[in-house]
């Protein structure tokens, strides 16, 4: 079922458990539709963030990393860039420059904006990182380069994630193709590389065939440690294949495995989100959590104009141990 309104999402998730999970669909073929939303709905690998305001900052690929707002999270409002002016480093990287899927959080009274530059299929790659007191478009003060990665290298610099855990410690998994997704330590000092720890842990790859898997982003939910990522092929309108699966673990640098204990290392991955009728190409996931429990929000190709790239936020339900959208 699609998200509505607000009254409905509170009373279904008041509902027992079994309740709910009888609503929920259960086949590949009967996806939820994403919930309502209005404005200036076309993105690319969205994260957002409820502000103490109530206000939701969304952030996302393009440009000096693109900007919507909202009151209510169905009607939203286009904003100005993050970046006005972009930083210089950012043509080592790309010819255009811009930069793509950002991740934005709040820790230690100040906002975070992890972001990537490169270009499409290259592996000469950088990780940025701008800080902000109010998480507002032209707010930002960059703070350069968190990690990188060059054509001699067997991944990818891109789609960074900061997770902190409860003990204090933040972890940055990141990746795209390749060998798959990777995870470094950081330092909550800096944002950066914590130096007493270099090691880049290995989390998701597929040896096999396609080597199609990213987007990675961590959530901690009753004891797991939950890995996202975005499977398949992105960015190609109606003809995408994308997908988001995920798996679980009891330690942060892993090993993940899905539902039917395969391991992620070895193209495991539990579906979360596939193409259903004209919801073409689901991914670039982030997780939230909002004032009524977790949302998965992600873009999708509009097969009813002409694939599109479109906002999509949905519920997720955790009642069975594994996240279900609703």
């Amino acid at each position: 079922m699609s998200r509505t309104s607000r009254t409905t999402r509170t009373a279904l998730l008041a509902l027992p458990a079994a309740v709910l999970l009888a609503l929920i669909p259960s086949t590949a073929s009967a996806y939820p539709n994403p919930g309502r939303v209005t404005g200036s709905v076309i993105t690319h690998d969205p994260t957002m963030i409820r502000t103490s305001s109530g206000q939701y900052l969304l952030y996302a690929t393009g440009g000096g990393i693109a900007n919507k707002t909202s009151s209510d999270r169905i009607a939203f409002s286009a904003g100005a860039d993050a970046f006005g002016s972009r930083p210089s480093w950012w043509s080592n990287y790309s010819s255009v420059p811009e930069a793509w899927a950002p991740d934005i959080s709040y820790h230690g009274g100040k906002y975070l904006l992890y972001y990537s530059v490169s270009k499409f299929g290259s592996n000469t790659s950088a990780i940025g990182l701008a800080t902000s007191s109010t998480g507002q478009s032209g707010s930002w003060t960059d703070q350069g380069t968190v990690y990188t990665s060059s054509s001699s290298s067997d991944y990818n610099a891109i789609d960074p994630n900061l997770f902190v855990d409860g003990d204090g410690k933040w972890w940055l998994p990141f990746g795209s193709w390749w060998t798959g997704i990777k995870m470094i330590q950081i330092n909550p000092s800096t944002g950066k590389q914590l130096s007493s720890n270099t090691t880049r842990y290995s989390l998701a790859s597929r040896p096999t065939g396609t080597k199609a898997v990213e987007a990675p982003f961590i959530v901690k939910r009753g004891g797991y440690y939950y890995l996202f990522a975005s499977y398949d092929t992105c960015c190609a309108g109606t003809s995408s294949t994308y997908k988001v699966k995920v798996g679980r673990a009891t330690s942060i640098t892993g090993p993940y495995y899905d539902k039917n204990g395969v391991s992620m290392m070895n193209n495991g991955g539990t579906p979360v989100l596939e193409s259903h009728g004209s919801i073409i190409g689901p991914g670039g996931q982030s997780i939230m959590n909002d004032v009524d429990g977790d949302l998965i929000v992600y873009h999708y190709y509009d097969g009813n104009d002409n694939g599109t790239p479109k906002l999509g936020i949905n519920l997720l339900n955790w009642s069975s141990g594994w996240p279900v959208a609703y």
